[in-house]
This record gives C-alpha cells, sequence and structure tokens, in this order.
C-alpha cells in the first residue's frame, strides 16, 4: 500500500471557530470558518488526506463530556460530508497540559497514533493550525506548517488567513510529479 500524504489538521481555531472555555459548554453545532470547505475540498482534491489532531483539554476538566465531544464531532464530520469532504480520522487529546501525557499537542503522541494505524508519507506531508502547540507538532515532525493568522517562528512556518489560502500554497500530489519541500 502506497504511503499517505496527509493534511494534518487542528480544529479549533482552524476548521471552526474558537471558543473560550465557557463558549463550547453545550455547544452541539460547528461553526464553520469561512473558505475551510473550499480549502478542505482544494485539499483532497491536490491528493491529501485530512486527519484532524485535537486538543479538548475541556473533557478532562470537566466543562464537556464525551458524549458533548462526540455529538460536537459527528455534526462536523456529516456537515463536511454533506459538502463532499471526508476526514479519514480524528485523533484527540482529552488530557490537560498538568496530565502530562504524551498526547496533548506539541507532543508527539496523537501524530504517532495516525502513524501507527495508517502508513503515513511524513515527509511530504504537512501541518495547520493556529497556535503555538500547532506550531511545535509540527516542528517536531519536521513538517511543513502553515499558521493561521499567525505569525509562525518555526523556520518551516508560514503565515496564512484561512485553509483556502493552504490549499492553494501546497502541492499537488500525483504519479507523474514528484513533490520536493521548499
Amino acid at each position: 500500500m502506497k504511503p499517505l500524504k496527509v493534511a494534518f489538521l487542528d480544529r479549533d481555531g482552524t476548521i471552526v471557530r474558537e471558543y473560550d472555555d465557557e463558549g463550547w459548554i453545550g455547544r452541539t453545532e460547528p461553526e464553520i470558518l469561512e473558505n475551510s470547505v473550499e480549502g478542505l475540498k482544494v485539499m483532497s482534491q491536490k491528493g491529501y488526506q485530512l486527519i484532524i489532531i485535537t486538543n479538548q483539554p475541556l473533557i478532562s476538566k470537566g466543562d464537556i463530556s464525551w458524549d458533548e465531544y462526540y455529538t460536537f464531532t459527528d455534526n462536523l464530520l456529516r456537515e463536511l460530508k454533506e459538502q463532499g469532504i471526508e476526514i479519514l480520522d480524528i485523533f484527540c487529546c482529552p488530557h490537560r497540559q498538568r496530565d502530562n501525557c504524551d498526547c496533548m499537542k506539541p507532543k508527539p503522541g496523537l501524530i504517532n497514533q495516525a502513524c501507527q494505524k495508517y502508513n503515513i508519507d511524513l515527509e511530504h506531508s504537512f501541518f495547520t493550525g493556529d497556535s503555538a502547540c500547532d506550531e511545535g507538532i509540527a516542528e517536531y515532525f519536521n513538517l511543513d506548517y502553515y499558521g493561521i493568522n499567525r505569525d509562525p517562528v518555526y523556520k518551516k512556518g508560514r503565515r496564512v488567513s484561512d485553509l483556502l489560502e493552504v490549499a492553494n500554497l501546497v502541492p499537488e500530489i500525483n504519479d507523474e510529479k514528484i513533490y520536493t519541500k521548499k
């Protein structure tokens, strides 16, 4: 089986609107950010599989339950599917920083889980997010990083306004073209 080229995507502030902690309580319907649907479509058309990598410490804090997380996630996946977008998988860390787990970004656990489950070509994959922890995990795996409305300091980082801009920057993947990093 051919290795997958993956667009690793943060969820909150990248695909859907980010809220303060109280804003997530009871929220079941995603508010998809402008140009996210279009950007995800272009990434898929260019040959990338879409994997969401998300920290959700509100679960451990007790602010939201696993059922609430799954309801929100199922609604997001349904809405994206209705728009013709398939998300390959979602990897979620429910812990708080003080739990010192291996899965909370920027630690490598979630991407390691993805690599154990799928044959992923990390050299030709990238990460998009909106926070320092997203940038940190990209740096850990030496992935190109696209920071949404953020000035990345990582040498392979680039500031972008939304997922459509990312999609227009990443190269198309196919058998005839060999993708080389910048």
